[in-house]
């Protein structure tokens, strides 16, 4: 299982720049002109994982695998896109596809860097584009609607969904997004999502672009987009897209010296995926031999089957147990052998719920 995640914004807030930061490449062509972004970049990017490196630097295998997640610089949307303005239909397909969204929003001033509404007003920038997603949610269940009311018609066990959908319309149509919906944990609603997949009901994460200085002091604009994501109940990160570019073309002794220099501990990338594990609700296991150590995705909550799933279906299918030594422990007693002999490695059924950082053998046969 992989994550995906959408970078949005309007034009020439920083998004291509975020973008090559992420990838540490100049995969997506940063210019200061909207629009640059016509086609989504796409790029797999590891995702760093101390747990991995303290096992591989233990196990010292062949090749240190990590999970990964892609990340998509979405052209720039404008206002008017849910009706195709700049592109927007396409666009927001787009976004559609992804997990979750990384909103990039301008938080510093610089006459030299050109704004589309001339003005910084972090804000109005989000309501520009809240309110887009909204309208082509809005566009999408109003549809769903009227094909669920037909099949009412001649089936009374539609009502709850009928009446869910109706409820949801009204909260989109006041200008909330699907994620605030009240009922949103209701089972009419998590059917419903299944029909018609919106995009406001993905975890959004706010990246606020500040210039160096707004690293370690937080200005107006901040102030005002941390106050508006914890209305939202959004995730919300600081950072600073040429910065981040910068330390992309650094080395790992080079970008920790500088990076506490500037007294910032973790980096724009760590703090994004780390926000959209936690939002999409995501653990991370681990499997370790001489050949490979490798780190794999699951849903918290996943069962030891399932988690073997996500390295091959056959492994699900054919599952017999699971030994399961925690990291902790793992690293504590410095490695599988010792961990075992001091009574640390447990055998786990089916049943078993699979917790993060968990170090994994999976027996099967199929």
């Amino acid at each position: 299982m992989g994550l995906s995640i959408g970078i949005v914004g309007l034009p020439n807030v920083g998004k291509s720049t975020f973008f090559n930061a992420l990838t540490r490449s100049q995969q997506a062509e940063a210019a200061n002109y909207p629009f640059c972004t016509v086609e989504p970049n796409r790029a797999i990017v590891p995702v760093p994982d101390h747990r991995l490196d303290q096992i591989s630097k233990l196990v010292k295998p062949a090749k240190t695998v990590h999970t990964t997640v892609e990340f998509v610089d979405i052209a720039g949307l404008v206002k008017g896109a849910s009706e195709g303005e700049g592109l927007g239909n396409q666009f927001l397909g787009n976004i559609r596809e992804t997990q979750a969204i990384v909103h990039i929003v301008r938080c510093f001033e610089d006459e030299n860097i050109t704004h589309v509404s001339e003005v910084i007003s972090p804000l109005d920038d989000i309501e520009i584009i809240n309110t887009e997603l909204n309208l082509s949610d809005i566009q999408i269940l109003d549809n769903q609607v009227q094909r669920i009311e037909k099949n009412l018609r001649r089936d009374k066990t539609f009502q709850s969904l009928f009446d869910m959908a109706n409820s949801l319309l009204a909260h989109l149509e006041s200008g909330r997004p699907a994620r605030m919906f009240p009922a949103r944990h209701e089972a009419a609603y998590k059917e419903l999502m299944k029909l018609s997949p919106l995009i406001s009901a993905k975890p959004m994460i706010y990246g606020i672009n500040v210039d160096e200085s707004g690293l370690t002091h937080d200005n107006e604009h901040v102030n005002a987009v941390r106050s508006l994501a914890r209305e939202q109940n959004a995730e919300l990160v600081k950072l600073c897209a040429k910065l981040e570019e910068d330390l992309g073309s650094m080395d790992d002794v080079e970008r920790n010296e500088f990076m506490g220099e500037l007294d910032v501990s973790e980096s724009g990338l760590n703090q994004v995926i780390r926000m959209g594990y936690h939002a999409l609700g995501l653990i991370s296991f681990f499997t370790a031999g001489p050949k490979e150590v490798r780190a794999w995705t699951t849903r918290a909550g996943n069962t030891a089957p399932q988690a073997a799933g996500e390295i091959h279906s056959d492994m699900e299918r054919g599952f017999i147990r699971a030994e399961v030594i925690g990291h902790a422990d793992y690293m504590s007693y410095g490695g599988e052998a010792d961990a075992k002999a001091a009574g640390k490695m447990r055998l786990e059924g089916k049943e078993y719920p699979v917790h993060d950082g968990d170090v994994i053998y999976f027996r099967f046969n199929v």
